[in-house]
């Protein structure tokens, strides 16, 4: 067990938290800090020992790649050979934002941080804190979501301390994430670029910048690749403890299947609906949940982990998620609940 260090950064003072959290960074530590997508945790992305207390923390497969956290354009040039074009363009329209872009990495950067493939994953996030702390630490920092490998990903800060104290050196603890679902991640090594992860820049926007773009196939089907070039493309990702399923069909046919299901169930299991504001009066059995109203997309993104999280801390043991309509604002969603499925569907 590590003595884990909390600052609270709505209520401790926030440059003296940062400057902390910037020297365990500096000397080999981990921290868990907030973006606007997910919580990370943050390593030294030049120092492959430190990188290393991330593969322990969170209990993650070796060859699963890590995202590269920069707060200025500057620290980019450090890590990877040349900056493509098209990502040149991209940075500008969504830099600092929630998209995740892939390049040929340069020597400097860890074998251990790109899984010893061939290109890096950078990211200049938007929030504040995270900003703040690259800053005070002096150096790129690689991170994941705060989370323990397959579960889903933190967005609150009681999901970072359930997952993480007694395995990180300090905690940044602040406000609920704003996206919810981690970054859009863009391979810039194909041509045209591709798709590996959608998030809260969706590829309609993506497009409109650069024209057009390859999606991989790993994003809504169950393709699972020998290499990853990026986080969430191998294993198994975002799981509840209950075991999840989706029913795909009409609202009522959605309903009907769900239903059935649950009758099915033995007399002691536990079961819950992720349904929507406009699906919740279909059930009557079940702890009935909505994951928000279809009219608002980013809230339903924005809710799926955080309702997740709450399932299991009611200990349910089995989840009907009903399957959202796909569309370009809810493929990022969808990806998270096949994933968090297991591509199980009814």
């Amino acid at each position: 067990m590590i003595e884990t260090k909390l600052y609270d950064l709505e209520t401790d003072p926030f440059e003296a938290s940062i400057a902390e959290a910037g020297k365990v960074i500096a000397r080999g530590g981990i921290v868990v800090f907030p973006t606007e997508t997910v919580y990370g945790l943050g390593a030294d992305a030049m120092d492959e020992g430190a990188v290393a207390k991330i593969f322990e923390a969170k209990g993650r497969p070796g060859d699963n790649p890590l995202i590269v956290h920069v707060s200025d354009l500057a620290q980019v040039e450090t890590l990877v050979k040349a900056v493509p074009e098209k990502a040149k363009r991209l940075a500008e329209a969504f830099w600092p934002g929630p998209l995740t872009l892939i390049m040929a990495r340069s020597d400097r950067v860890p074998d251990r941080v790109t899984a010893g493939l061939s290109t890096v994953a950078v990211r200049y996030p938007s929030h504040p804190a995270a900003r703040a702390l690259i800053d005070a630490a002096g150096t790129p920092i690689a991170a994941p979501s705060a989370n323990i490998s397959g579960r889903p990903s933190p967005t609150k800060s009681t999901h970072v301390l359930e997952d993480m104290i007694g395995k990180v050196d300090a905690i940044l603890i602040d406000a609920d994430t704003e996206v919810g679902l981690e970054s859009t991640v863009m391979d810039m090594t194909s041509e045209p670029p591709t798709m590996l992860r959608p998030g809260g820049i969706t590829a309609g926007q993506i497009e409109a910048v650069i024209g057009k773009i390859n999606l991989s196939p790993n994003i809504t089907q169950n393709v699972i690749p020998e290499k990853a070039k990026s986080p969430g493309m191998k294993y198994k990702h975002y799981a509840p403890k209950g075991a999840m399923v989706i029913a795909r069909g009409s609202d009522n046919e959605k309903a009907a299947k769900i239903t059935s299901a649950i009758k099915g169930l033995p007399p002691d299991a536990r079961p819950a609906i992720l349904a929507t504001d406009e699906t919740m009066g279909l059930y009557r059995r079940g702890l009935i949940v909505s994951l928000g109203s279809r009219d608002d997309p980013e809230s339903m993104s924005h809710n799926l982990f955080a309702r997740l999280r709450e399932f299991d801390a009611m200990g349910v043991t089995h989840i009907f998620a009903e399957e959202i309509a796909m569309s370009d604002a809810t493929m990022a969603l969808n990806n998270r609940m096949y994933k968090a499925a297991g591509y199980t569907f009814i």
